[in-house]
């Protein structure tokens, strides 16, 4: 049926009156053309660069629904915790706050003990993914959520909505109550700059990746299609160069490594069935992690610490190969310091002495400057090319690891030509809460630092390629890195200045420069593979989203039965927990409860006998109803293995809070190691705070 020319002419007259409303808000063009299907109430991906505005776009879509959706709920959810502030303060407060109550709510704040009311007091919530995990999943008044409180959830950096991230546990309960018929659930509104390919690298396997993302999210993806001059008039690409060295002609400090690692290799007598590759490569480090957890599975300590031994000399090649020789030296140096007086027997006493006898000749070796690395010089020229004392340039450094980006920020500190060019460098890292990470409050102080240019370089992990609020550079550098094209992308989006330079610097013909031209081919095949999927028609999208998200689902509930099939392979006093160093038998399965979903305690109080205290574990945070105690370690001799801290429980209960990594088990089928409790063999049950008591306290109860 024809609409009246009336209703044409009243529908051009409320077009123009939004239009208007985006014009005063600020968006440019490229951004209204986005946000229309989102304001139709449709779920939607927008997929825009960095520096391209998602944001902002974002916040606008979350004034109109607040106007004219009754009883509106909008709910804002990030990956990482100091998100939650930026994007509270930066964007949606500014825009929403005058007429609106917004929250921000993180693991830092104590709104998440009572999250529940919170979202029922407020208009605008913003917090990590993993809060309101939780609060769909906690039945307690103050804490519950349910999906159907919220009105429209935006999904920050949406591409992480994939396997068992927390974004798609969350969709997973959303896809479930969809799939039942149940109606009354939130608009989706995902935001990313990169969606990738998912490892893919033909078009039809990205295609059948960029699907599954919109399946996860339940969402059509758009683009800038008319407006896309604009877009690239407003974000720039940088220009790209790589700055390529030859191989280092001599590598005698490396070459003794390699040397003492053979010496290792024939002490250890590697099984006649195990291979290991090449030294000083992520292939050798696997081998050699493998190669432990054999070890340990066939009581075999010797393999085992060889094992062990044997990757920390691979990390001083790697790093000999990305930094400098000392760099290199010192961190082998730290690692044999933290084992002093740790030796159990022979093998410990063979690696020790292996390490002091070397140790003199290695330092000799670091120390000569015929054979530093020559990446370091060219990287030097790299910074000196954008840097000097005239200069007012930004730059951000990215390497692979916390430990490779101090090392380079001690490199610029002491380097007599970086600090006449007036490089004023910090480092940026993830938060944490070990000695290597920084706290919410240090990032947000280093990158206020950056903004306001008492700092000019940024030595970062990849913790500044995705999310934070980092001003314009005019470089970015990658060094040392092999990534997928999202890091690369979200890097290169961080040189957002006119004529800004991304570069690269690496080894001729290294691994290095392959990625990142691969990675180059996987962006544009991200960009043919959206459009495939944007060219669908509604009923064929619509179809391949439903068949996808049945399997999702189906998926899921096989997954969940095969994690508790395997949880209930084992009885809990049938598995024992032996120290993963020295093999001392010090607990059975039954001893261990899990409390507030989330601590694994040892309640036998026998189990004090078998550690040691060490010092007390700060954190930059508190908790509802526990706090941190002291570290505890093995106390089999020298064993001195780390296996956790002490936990005080409402104030009143010390209890240990082991790491499973920390331990071997002794199951009925044969030993085993898992990295966390979710692999475990056997059902933990619950702690009961009462129960405990009465069972190893009963007088309190006569």
């Amino acid at each position: 049926m024809r609409r009246t020319s009336l209703a044409i002419v009243i529908s051009h007259l409320i077009k123009g009156k939004k239009k208007g409303r985006m014009a005063d808000f600020g968006l440019f063009t490229y951004q209204e053309e986005v946000v229309r299907r989102p304001l139709q109430g449709e779920n939607t991906i927008i997929w825009l660069p960095t520096g391209g505005g998602k944001t902002r776009a974002a916040v606008y879509v979350a004034k109109r629904h607040l106007e004219t959706t009754p009883n509106a709920k909008v709910m804002i959810l990030v990956n990482k915790v100091h998100l939650v502030d930026q994007h509270y303060s930066k964007e949606f407060k500014p825009h929403l706050g005058h007429a609106y109550t917004l929250v921000p709510v993180s693991g830092e704040n104590e709104e998440k003990d009572f999250f529940g009311k919170v979202v029922q007091k407020s208009d605008v919530v913003i917090c990590t993914a993993q809060i309101l995990y939780n609060a769909l999943t906690n039945m307690e008044d103050s804490k519950h959520v349910e999906l159907s409180d919220i009105t429209l959830l935006i999904i920050d950096e949406c591409h992480h909505t994939h396997k068992e991230g927390v974004y798609n546990k969350i969709m997973g309960c959303y896809l479930e109550k969809k799939l039942k018929g149940e109606r009354k659930l939130p608009q989706i509104l995902g935001l990313t700059a990169s969606p990738g390919t998912g490892g893919a690298k033909i078009l039809e396997k990205a295609v059948d990746h960029v699907l599954q993302i919109c399946a996860n999210l339940d969402s059509v993806i758009v683009s800038t299609k008319l407006y896309a001059p604009e877009l690239k008039e407003k974000v720039p690409r940088p220009r790209k160069r790589f700055d390529i060295v030859d191989r280092r002609p001599q590598d005698p400090f490396g070459d003794h490594l390699k040397w003492m690692m053979q010496l290792i290799h024939d002490y250890m007598n590697i099984p006649a069935d195990f291979r290991l590759r090449e030294y000083g490569t992520q292939e050798y480090e696997a081998d050699v992690v493998t190669l432990e957890q054999r070890g340990v599975s066939e009581s075999n300590r010797l393999l085992a610490q060889c094992a062990l031994h044997l990757r920390q000399y691979n990390d001083a090649l790697l790093i000999n190969d990305t930094l400098r020789m000392m760099d290199a030296y010192r961190s082998l140096e730290h690692y044999y310091t933290s084992k002093m007086n740790t030796a159990i027997d022979g093998t410990d006493y063979f690696l020790h002495g292996l390490f002091q006898e070397n140790k003199s000749e290695l330092k000799t070796l670091a120390e000569d400057s015929r054979f530093e690395n020559p990446k370091m010089l060219k990287l030097q020229g790299t910074l000196l090319g954008q840097f000097g004392p005239d200069a007012n340039s930004k730059g951000i450094l990215f390497s692979k690891t916390r430990k490779s980006i101090h090392c380079l920020h001690d490199w610029v500190q002491n380097n007599r030509a970086l600090q006449d060019a007036g490089i004023r460098a910090a480092i940026l890292t993830g938060a944490g809460n070990d000695i290597t990470h920084m706290t919410q409050y240090e990032q947000s102080d280093t990158i206020r630092n950056f903004r306001n240019g008492s700092l000019n370089l940024l030595i970062s992990t990849s913790v500044a390629e995705e999310g934070l609020d980092i001003p314009e550079c005019n470089l970015v550098v990658r060094y040392g890195l092999l990534t997928n094209e999202i890091a690369q992308q979200q890097a290169s989006g961080r040189a957002r200045a006119r004529d800004s330079q991304y570069s690269v610097v690496a080894q001729k013909g290294g691994r290095e420069v392959r990625r990142e031209l691969t990675n180059e081919y996987l962006e544009e095949l991200t960009a043919i593979a959206i459009a495939k999927v944007q060219g669908m028609s509604p009923e064929e999208f619509r179809v391949k989203i439903h068949e996808l998200q049945t399997q999702a689902v189906i998926s899921r509930k096989l997954a969940e039965s095969h994690r508790a099939e395997r949880r209930g392979r084992d009885p809990a006093h049938s598995v024992r927990l032996l120290c993963r160093n020295c093999f001392r038998d010090v607990a059975s399965g039954s001893d261990i409860k899990l409390v507030e979903n989330a601590h694994y305690v040892n309640v036998n109080p026998e189990f004090k006998t078998r550690y040691k205290v060490g010092g007390q574990v700060i954190l930059d945070r508190t908790f509802e109803d526990w706090e941190p105690g002291c570290k505890i370690s093995c106390n089999n001799g020298n064993c001195n293995k780390d296996w956790g801290f002490e936990i005080k429980y409402k104030k009143t209960t010390l209890l240990p809070n082991i790491a499973i990594k920390n331990f071997a088990l002794e199951t009925p089928a044969g030993r085993i190691t898992v990295k966390k409790w979710k692999d475990i063999t056997f059902t933990v049950e619950e702690f009961s705070f009462e129960k405990y008591y009465q069972d190893h306290f009963p007088d309190l109860f006569d």
